[in-house]
Formats: structure tokens, C-alpha cells, sequence
């Protein structure tokens, strides 16, 4: 009986063994079997209705899988290589659960390093996954090129212009153009995972891939966005001629409004023939921080430019006009006015049809619109001469005048807006930087919060009603605080 009853649980035991056996040997043949992908490659990020298209489509079949498992699109490496594959966003699938068969739309990572040998597969989310074989693309070919296209617009080498000059055994860097490295859209340099590739005559330059070829040889270069398989002739930049001289004669320079030129605005932008460095002049004088191709200036004069064309410098000039107007003034700057005391300010100018209009504390003085101005007051003043005919042009002039405040220890508590200093003035010793000054109305209301004030305040109109308005203020300098009122009198 006991021999029976061993034999019995030794059966079950075996029937549960082959059992779980069996079931474990069914999951571990679960697989994935990918369909033929209907395109050669992956060329995302060009714009389409507005937007960067990256939208991508995988279809694959699956058996002996858990309802409702997950499945993933994996990318290769740049090399085509699983072992550190790079993940894909998913952005939707369907699904036909009776063909146990699932479509994945997805994206590729807008960083990707492009490469042409991308490889992609699916992946199982499950506790072990399971990976499909390679895809084959429309071409039946399991490597294929795949790439996120930053940027899809032409740009500019050389600063847009078509021609350089090189010296004999000279060179010469071409880059490319990026004026404004703030705004990344504005050039392909800002993104540092694109390639490049250079061109001489058409002709592919082997190894270089940079943002910068240094051309030694005379030629027609340019440089195009290496996209590898997915490369578009849109996204090249303009031809550069380079040429070769040896004499010191080909250095020329223009003036953008001209010779001569109309001194307004931020004036005409001086241009020297291309070349690797530059060194700029005025009337013989080096011009400090000038070392651009261009320059930019309101002033005439000669001036010239030394150019490095790499192996032997060349010197050309110009000798700029302004047809605009010269014009002075003999304000004296930071002039203290005493009690009483007024000053005449007067412009001499050139302009034709010149007209006037004189500032205090940045607000127009009206009537004012002569060429002289008697000053009484305190303020910071401006004068503004505009030439009305030829070259409209207009110049401004700028001075502070100051008021006698008296004794420093003095700190006025009266204003009188019908004096000849209609304004609080405090001592010289609290006018800086380093000192704040508050002033604030009967009904708690601060009208005045600044630091280095200079002696300008009441600005407005004064609302007396009844009464003569008193304030109070404070004032903290290095010396200590300063508390008092100030009471405003017609």
C-alpha cells in the first residue's frame, strides 16, 4: 500500500514537472517577426505644413505573446549596433489582435547623430524582453541611412560675400556665418551634432567636416550640411570665388551710403576686401578694438585698413566725405549757477535750414527753438539740431548744470516753485551713487525713490488745493540717515 501511494505522488510530481516544462518552453518561444518597411530611409525634421515632419510607421507580427503586452521600436546606434540602442518615441499603434499583428507610428530623437548604417527592430515590454531581427527597408536592406535634419535652410559663408583673396602660398579661413549665436535657428553652427562637407570646383574635400576649412588654393568652395543619405542641395551655402594675388594694391574698401555719405543714424559701414585678419585706421591712428571686416562710423576722415591675407599683408583707403553739418555748442559741463545767476547757451552750426529744440531733464522746453537758450535752473539739459534739407541729419548735445546748495551741513526744508531754483537741492556731499533718497507725500505716498539724485525733484505739477503741501523725506548716505520735512510753496 505505501509502495502504491510513493508511486502515485511520484507521477503527479512528474505531470506538474513536463506541465510547467511545457508552458515555460511556450513563452520562450514567443516571437516577433517585422514586415518590409515601405520607405529607404529616415529624413525627419524637414518642414511640412509648418512643422517638423517625424512621423513613422512599423508594422510587425507576434506569437505566443500575454494579451495586452507591450511592444516598442528600437534604434541601433550610429553604427548599427544593439548594445547601447537608442530609444524612439512612440506616438500612437493600432493593432489587429486576431492576426496578432501591431503597427507602431514613432519618432526619432531630434539630437540624433545621423549616420547612414541605422538599423531598427522591436522590443517586447515584458520581464525578459523579446527583440525581433533587423527590419529590411523598401530596398530589402537591414542598414539604412537615418537622420534628424535641424536645419533646413541655405546659409552663408565668407559673411555672403562671393570672392577672397589669398597671397601666394598664403590661405585663408572660410566659416560659417553666425552673426547672431543667441538665436539658434539663425545659423546651422549653432547645433553642434551636425557634419559638414567642403567643396573645391564641386568637387568633395576628404576630411574636412568642420564649421571652418582653411583654403590654401585659388577655387570655387562651398559647404553643405552633411546629411549623409538623406543630403538635400537646398542646404548648401553660397559659392566663394578665391583668387590669389601677390601685390599690395587689391585692398579696397566701400562705403555702404557711399563717398560722401549722409553722418545720420549709426552712420555708413566701411567693407574691406576679404582676408584673415584686419587692422583699421584714422587719419593714421590705430582705432582700438577695430579688427573686424567691417567698420562703422559717423565721422569723416582717411581712414585705411591693413588686411593678413595669410602669408603677406595688403593696405588699401578711403578718403570718407560727410555731406552732412558740423555744429558746437559752449555749454560749460557741470557748471554750478548760483542764486540768481543765469547762463547763455548757444549752438553754431552749418546745417542748412537748421532747427532747435532744447531739452531740461528730458522734457521739451516749449517755445524754446532758437540757437541760444538762457539757462536759470538747474537740470540736466539737451539740445537736439536737426538739418531739414540735403542730407536730413540731426545732432544732439548734452550738459548737466548744477545749483549752489550752500553749506553741506544745510539740507533745505522749503521749496520755492516761483524761485529761481524751483527744485529741492540737496548738499553736493548726498548727489552719488552710494546714497538713496525718499521722498514721501503727507498721505504715505512715496514720489521719490533714487539713488544719486541730482537735485531735479519736484518734476510735476503740485496739487495745493488749500494748503502748501508738506513731504517728508529720508536720506541714507555712507554718513549716516537724514530725517525732515519739506514744505512746497507756490
Amino acid at each position: 500500500m505505501i509502495q502504491k501511494t510513493t508511486l502515485s505522488v511520484y507521477r503527479l510530481i512528474l505531470f506538474f514537472s513536463i506541465l510547467i516544462f511545457t508552458e515555460t518552453n511556450s513563452y520562450a518561444q514567443a516571437t516577433i517577426v517585422p514586415q518590409q518597411l515601405g520607405y529607404p530611409r529616415i529624413c525627419a525634421g524637414l518642414i511640412i505644413d509648418g512643422k517638423p515632419f517625424n512621423e513613422y510607421s512599423a508594422t510587425f507580427s507576434y506569437v505566443d505573446f500575454p494579451a495586452g503586452t507591450a511592444f516598442e521600436i528600437e534604434l541601433s546606434d550610429e553604427a548599427g549596433n544593439f548594445t547601447t540602442p537608442t530609444a524612439t518615441t512612440k506616438l500612437s499603434f493600432t493593432e489587429n489582435a486576431a492576426l496578432q499583428q501591431q503597427t507602431i507610428k514613432f519618432a526619432v530623437p531630434t539630437n540624433l547623430k545621423g549616420s547612414d548604417l541605422y538599423s531598427l527592430r522591436v522590443k517586447s515590454v515584458t520581464a525578459t524582453p523579446v527583440y525581433s531581427v533587423k527590419y529590411r527597408n523598401s530596398q530589402n536592406v537591414t542598414s539604412f541611412p537615418v537622420y534628424y535634419r535641424t536645419f533646413v535652410e541655405s546659409f552663408y559663408i565668407n559673411n555672403r560675400t562671393e570672392n577672397a583673396m589669398i597671397c601666394n602660398g598664403g590661405s585663408i579661413s572660410l566659416s560659417i556665418d553666425n552673426p547672431t549665436p543667441t538665436d539658434q535657428p539663425s545659423s546651422p553652427a549653432n547645433y553642434p551634432n551636425l557634419k559638414y562637407k567642403w567643396f573645391k570646383d564641386d568637387v568633395a574635400i576628404a576630411g574636412q567636416s568642420g564649421t571652418t576649412l582653411v583654403a590654401n588654393a585659388p577655387g570655387v568652395y562651398y559647404v553643405q550640411i552633411d546629411y549623409g543619405g538623406c543630403n538635400d542641395e537646398n542646404f548648401s551655402s553660397n559659392r566663394v570665388n578665391v583668387t590669389t594675388s601677390s601685390s599690395g594694391s587689391s585692398v579696397t574698401i566701400n562705403s555702404s551710403l557711399g563717398n560722401p555719405f549722409c553722418a545720420s543714424g549709426t552712420g555708413t559701414v566701411l567693407t574691406a576686401t576679404s582676408g584673415n585678419s584686419y587692422v583699421w585706421k584714422k587719419d593714421g591712428t590705430t582705432i582700438s578694438g577695430a579688427t573686424n571686416r567691417t567698420y562703422s562710423t559717423n565721422e569723416s576722415g582717411v581712414y585705411s585698413v591693413e588686411v593678413d591675407f595669410g602669408g603677406c599683408k595688403a593696405t588699401g583707403s578711403i578718403n570718407l566725405q560727410s555731406n552732412s553739418f558740423d555744429a558746437s555748442i559752449d555749454a560749460p559741463d557741470n557748471y554750478t549757477l548760483s542764486e540768481g545767476e543765469t547762463l547763455n547757451v548757444t549752438v553754431t552750426t552749418s546745417a542748412s535750414g537748421a532747427t532747435f529744440q532744447w531739452y531740461r531733464n528730458d522734457n521739451l522746453i516749449a517755445g524754446e527753438t532758437g540757437s541760444s537758450y538762457v539757462v536759470s535752473v538747474l537740470g540736466n539739459y539737451k539740445v537736439r539740431i536737426s538739418q531739414s534739407s540735403g542730407c536730413v541729419a540731426t545732432r544732439e548735445f548734452t550738459f548737466k548744470i548744477n545749483g549752489n546748495s550752500g553749506p553741506a551741513s544745510a539740507i533745505p526744508n522749503v521749496i520755492k516753485l516761483s524761485g529761481s531754483i524751483p527744485y529741492w537741492n540737496i548738499p553736493d556731499e548726498y548727489k552719488n551713487a552710494s546714497t538713496k533718497v525718499l521722498v514721501i507725500s503727507s498721505n504715505g505716498e512715496i514720489v521719490l525713490d533714487t539713488v544719486n539724485y541730482q537735485g531735479d525733484w519736484p518734476q510735476s505739477n503740485i496739487d495745493f488745493k488749500n494748503v502748501n503741501p508738506v513731504y517728508y523725506y529720508v536720506i541714507q548716505s555712507d554718513k549716516g540717515e537724514k530725517k525732515g520735512s519739506i514744505t512746497v510753496l507756490k
